[in-house]
C-alpha cells in the first residue's frame, strides 16, 4: 500500500478520520439529505457536502453522480500521496489498474432518472442518462481522469465487493498481471428509492439517537445503520515501489474468499469459517500470528451471531487473546464500500499501534466467546489484522495486512 484516500462522515481526509475516531466521535446522525419523516429508521452517516463540493472544486472535478464523485475524490488523495500523479490534469498515462467497487451502484442518478421519466415521460430522459446510471461509470470516469491506462472495472457483491476489488488487484500483482493497481469502494445510498428499500428490509435500527443506534455484539442491538462514503488504495509490487522510492504505508500479506452458497440475505458460519482460513493459509499464518480482528460487525442480530461463532471456530483458542471491533458505529455501514474504508482503519492501527474502541459495546451479548476492545480505544503492537467483510448474497472476503518495517 502506498496511497490511501477517504470520504467519510468523520472527514475527507484520513487525519480527521483517525482523530475523529480515537476521540470516539460518530458520523452518525438524523438523515438530511431526504426526508425520512415515513420511515422507521432515520439516522446514517452523511458526508458533509459543503466539505465534499470543496475538495471537488479545489481538484477542479465536475460533480457527477454523488457515487462517482466520492470515489473520484478518494482515487485523488490515494493516488496524490503514493506520487502517481501532481498537480493538475491532464495527467501523463501510466499502466495502473482501476479495480473498484460498489453494492447499490449510481443510486442517485438512477432515481432521478426515474422520477424525471414519471414527472415527463420520454421527454424528461436525459442524453447523459446511461452514462450517469451505468455502473462502471466510477471505474471509467478515474481511469480517464487521471490516466490510468491498465484494466478499468466494477466488482459488485454487496458489502464484501470493495475488499474483493482489494483482494483481486492484490492476486493481479502476485501473478504477475500488474505492477499498479488503484483499488477500493464507493457508495452513496441516501436517495428516497435507494434507503427506502433498505428501509423496508428490516435490519436497520430504529433507535432515534443516532450517537447510540449502532451497536455491534452488544446485547441490545436492533440493526446496523446505512453511511456513505469512499475508500481508495494503491497497491503496488515491492519491486516497483522500490524502483521509485515510494513509501509504503502497509503489504497485503493475505486473501481468502468464497461464497456461503445457503441463503440470500441470512450469513452462514461455514463459509465464513473456510473464507478466514483461506486468508490465513494465503498469508502462511497461523491464527496466533494475528493481532486484531476488524470485524464486518454490522450490529443486526444475525450477523453479529454468526461473526462471533466464525472468528471462534475459524481461529480457535488463539481468538482468546486477539481482540474484535467494529469501525460501522462511527462512520456507519458502507455496503459495497465498506471494505475499502474499513481496511484503511485497519492500515491505521498498525500504524499507530492502536485500535478505536467498540462504541456502544455497554453490554456485550454473553453468548458472543471473544475478547472484544473495550469502551477506549486499546494498543496492539502486533504488525498483523484482519479485515472482515461478509455481505448479503453470501459473499465473503477476508484480507490479512502486516505493518511496513523496510528491512
Amino acid at each position: 500500500m502506498t496511497g490511501l484516500g477517504v470520504v467519510t462522515a468523520l472527514g475527507c481526509n484520513e487525519e480527521a478520520l483517525w482523530s475523529r475516531m480515537m476521540a470516539g466521535e460518530t458520523g452518525i446522525d438524523r438523515i438530511t439529505q431526504i426526508d425520512v419523516s415515513e420511515y422507521k429508521s432515520q439516522n446514517g452517516a452523511e458526508v458533509d457536502g459543503d466539505e465534499l463540493v470543496d475538495e471537488l472544486a479545489r481538484r477542479k472535478i465536475n460533480a457527477m453522480d454523488r457515487t462517482v464523485d466520492m470515489g473520484m475524490l478518494a482515487s485523488a488523495k490515494a493516488l496524490e500521496q503514493a506520487g502517481l500523479i501532481d498537480g493538475e490534469p491532464p495527467y501523463e498515462k501510466q499502466a495502473v489498474g482501476t479495480l473498484f467497487a460498489t453494492g447499490a451502484g449510481n443510486g442517485h442518478s438512477v432515481f432521478e432518472a426515474f422520477m424525471r421519466f414519471e414527472e415527463m415521460r420520454a421527454k424528461g430522459i436525459r442524453p447523459t442518462t446511461v452514462p450517469r446510471c451505468m455502473v462502471n461509470s466510477t471505474s471509467a470516469q478515474i481511469s480517464m481522469r487521471f490516466g490510468l491506462t491498465g484494466p478499468n472495472y466494477m466488482i459488485i457483491c454487496a458489502c464484501s465487493s470493495a475488499t474483493v476489488a482489494i483482494g483481486t488487484a492484490f492476486r493481479s500483482i502476485r501473478d504477475g498481471y500488474a505492477d499498479t493497481v488503484l483499488c477500493g469502494g464507493t457508495e452513496a445510498i441516501f436517495d428516497l428509492g435507494t434507503f427506502g428499500a433498505w428501509n423496508k428490509l428490516g435490519v436497520l435500527s430504529k433507535n432515534p439517537d443516532g450517537m447510540t443506534a449502532c451497536r455491534p455484539f452488544d446485547q441490545d442491538r436492533d440493526g446496523t445503520i446505512l453511511g456513505e462514503g469512499a475508500g481508495a488504495l494503491v497497491l503496488e509490487s515491492e519491486e516497483h515501489a522500490a524502483a521509485r522510492s515510494a513509501s509504503v504505508r502497509a503489504e497485503v500479506i493475505g486473501y481468502g474468499d468464497g461464497s456461503d452458497a445457503a441463503h440470500i440475505t441470512r450469513p452462514d458460519s461455514a463459509g465464513q469459517v473456510a473464507t478466514i482460513r483461506r486468508a490465513l493459509a494465503c498469508a502462511e499464518l497461523e491464527p496466533t500470528d494475528v493481532g486484531f480482528v476488524n470485524a464486518h460487525g454490522t450490529a443486526t442480530k444475525s450477523n453479529d451471531s454468526c461473526e462471533s461463532e466464525s472468528i471462534r471456530a475459524a481461529l480457535g483458542s488463539a481468538a482468546d487473546g486477539i481482540p474484535v471491533g467494529s469501525s460501522k458505529p462511527f462512520i456507519g455501514h458502507l455496503l459495497g464500500a465498506s471494505g475499502a474504508v474499513e481496511s484503511i482503519i485497519t492500515i491505521l492501527g498498525l500504524e499507530q499501534r492502536r485500535v478505536p474502541a467498540n462504541l456502544n459495546l455497554d453490554n456485550p451479548d454473553p453468548l458472543f466467546d471473544l475478547p472484544f476492545v473495550g469502551p477506549e480505544p486499546m494498543i496492539v503492537e502486533s504488525p498483523v489484522a484482519m479485515n472482515n467483510s461478509f455481505g448479503f448474497g453470501g459473499n465473503n472476503a477476508v484480507l490479512i495486512f502486516r505493518r511496513w518495517e523496510q528491512a
